[in-house]
């Protein structure tokens, strides 16, 4: 068995376990007020939204306007609206692009 490979796997567990891990452990302890756990609601729906508009207008590093990025998006958000599934949302978004690259 090669040591540096568990080496290297050690610390790739632990570089994932602990910023999961010691947040998780601080904030159990600690009475979060009723204005900071409105304010941590509206993370999810931030990230979300910043991971949305990274896939749909980035390319390279660069702005970029897709025709078929986009035009998948809106059978996959109307699906989400309609359903509230991620499943329904991930075929409706990737079958809507597999029939425009299809078809263009």
């Amino acid at each position: 068995m090669r040591w540096d490979v568990v080496a290297v796997i050690m610390a790739a567990s632990a570089v994932t376990v602990i910023p999961r891990v010691l947040p998780l452990s601080f904030l159990s302890r600690v009475s979060i007020p009723e204005w900071g756990m409105r304010w941590l609601r509206h993370i999810p729906v931030a990230v979300m939204a910043a991971l949305l508009a990274q896939s749909l207008f980035m390319a390279d590093g660069k702005v970029e306007f897709n025709p078929f990025t986009l035009l998948s998006a809106i059978p996959a958000f109307i699906a989400a609206f309609a359903t509230r599934s991620l499943l329904f949302t991930v075929v409706a978004g990737i079958g809507t692009m597999l029939v425009l690259m299809r078809l263009g």
